[in-house]
């Protein structure tokens, strides 16, 4: 089950009420704390990764897939899961070279979203893909992923097709 079709589904509040009965019956409190996994490194990080991965992309002749987010963004998150899904995660190793770009809390990196066309501004997950050389080829312009919770694997799959070598 995806994790879209598991919270359209009954089965989260199901999940929640078994949680709940759990620990009523126990007498237990719990804290519950969703923790993002550490997908986007330092702000600092992004000028040199995009120059490493556009040497990579040169050398090996891929794409350069730029991946405007934060750790803090719950569609990042998702689009993050899709990504390491088949057929997607061969798609990406074939034929790109991801780079994921920190903005902060969409302060950070501007510059670098802007030198590639890229407005932080219509959301996140925010993507950009580059030629070899460095060219925009592609520059998310809508916020077309920016609700990855509501969309499928599937509609990454078709992007990665879309823009592959």
């Amino acid at each position: 089950m995806t994790v879209k079709a598991f919270f359209r589904s009954g089965k989260r509040k199901a999940l929640g009420a078994v949680v709940l009965a759990a620990l009523l019956s126990t007498g237990g409190v719990a804290t519950v704390v969703a923790q993002a996994k550490h997908i986007y490194p330092t702000i600092e990080a992004a000028p040199a990764d995009i120059k490493a991965a556009l040497a990579e992309a040169h050398r090996t002749h891929r794409r350069v897939l730029l991946d405007f987010g934060g750790d803090w963004c719950g569609d990042c998150q998702v689009l993050d899961i899709y990504a390491h899904q088949s057929p997607n995660d061969e798609l990406l190793a074939k034929n790109f070279v991801k780079v994921n770009v920190n903005i902060g809390r969409t302060d950070a990196n501007l510059d670098i979203a802007n030198r590639y066309g890229v407005p932080i501004n219509k959301g996140v997950p925010a993507l950009a893909v580059l030629d070899e050389h460095g060219n925009v080829l592609f520059a998310q312009k809508t916020g077309e992923f920016e609700d990855m919770r509501h969309m499928q694997s599937s509609d990454l799959t078709a992007f990665l097709n879309k823009w592959k070598r």
